[in-house]
């Protein structure tokens, strides 16, 4: 984000983990992280990494392990939600955690998304519903099942 022609993570920067997350899918990401390619120094991130069932988490920590020998300038970013740190994976990278504070502005990186996910010509798309025809919205509610 040091510029706003900076690009965005690419779909295989990033895993987003859910429980229904496979050992598959984990080891699949972290063989791109791990394994050194012509790709470049990418950024990957596992983000809810909390998430993982007990054994997905066991597998990737031991695949983890393995691979790290081939690659010792990875780029690895582990997000956890701080009420689950006791999990599995978070536990098992606890000594590699740090604290992080966002060093931009709420405001310079609303600014930075807006300039990627605008529509550069609006039209008859479903970007023209979103505030400043945004490619992406939030819709929420207080209240459940209020047609979101």
């Amino acid at each position: 984000m040091h510029s706003p022609e900076q690009p965005l993570p690419t779909f295989d920067e990033v895993l987003l983990c859910t429980p229904q997350t496979s050992a598959e899918q984990v080891g699949l990401f972290l063989r791109r992280c791990l394994i050194p390619c012509q790709g470049g120094h990418k950024i990957y991130t596992m983000l809810y990494a909390d998430e993982l069932s007990y054994d997905v988490s066991c597998r990737a920590e031991d695949l983890f392990q393995r691979l790290r020998c081939y690659n010792s300038s990875y780029r690895l970013i582990i997000l956890c939600n701080c009420e689950r740190e006791n999990s599995y994976l978070p536990s098992a990278f606890s000594h590699f955690k740090v604290h992080m504070i966002p060093q931009r502005s709420q405001a310079e990186i609303q600014q930075y998304l807006q300039h990627h996910f605008r529509v550069a010509q609006p039209s008859n798309a479903a970007a023209a519903v979103f505030k400043e025809h945004m490619c992406v919205g939030i819709v929420s509610s207080k209240r459940a099942g209020m047609g979101k």
